[in-house]
């Protein structure tokens, strides 16, 4: 199944922070942080502006983005869990 955003909508896929702590300690399923790093997997047209234009995103396929905790929709495909957020959700892109 392929998904495709709508508006200014992305669809990220959270990466997993570390199950080890820096001393050693393996962390439970139920002790982790909620992920806020995710990989962008695909984006939406853009917000459709009053004029009929629509206005491009800052974030494009492949990028490393830190969003809101609670923030967007999670969703299942094909097995896999990811967001779908709008850009406002989207706190910063991470460069490498």
């Amino acid at each position: 199944m392929k998904v495709r955003p709508l508006d200014d909508r992305i669809l990220v896929m959270p990466i997993e922070e570390s199950e080890v702590t820096a001393g050693g300690i393996v962390l439970p399923d139920t002790a982790k942080e909620k992920p806020v790093k995710g990989r962008v997997e695909a984006v939406g047209p853009g917000k459709l502006l009053d004029s009929g234009d629509r206005a491009p995103l800052a974030v494009k396929v492949g990028d490393v983005v830190l969003f809101a905790k609670y923030g967007g929709s999670e969703i299942k495909v094909d097995g896999k869990e990811y967001k779908i957020l709008r850009e406002d959700d989207v706190l910063a892109v991470v460069e490498s």
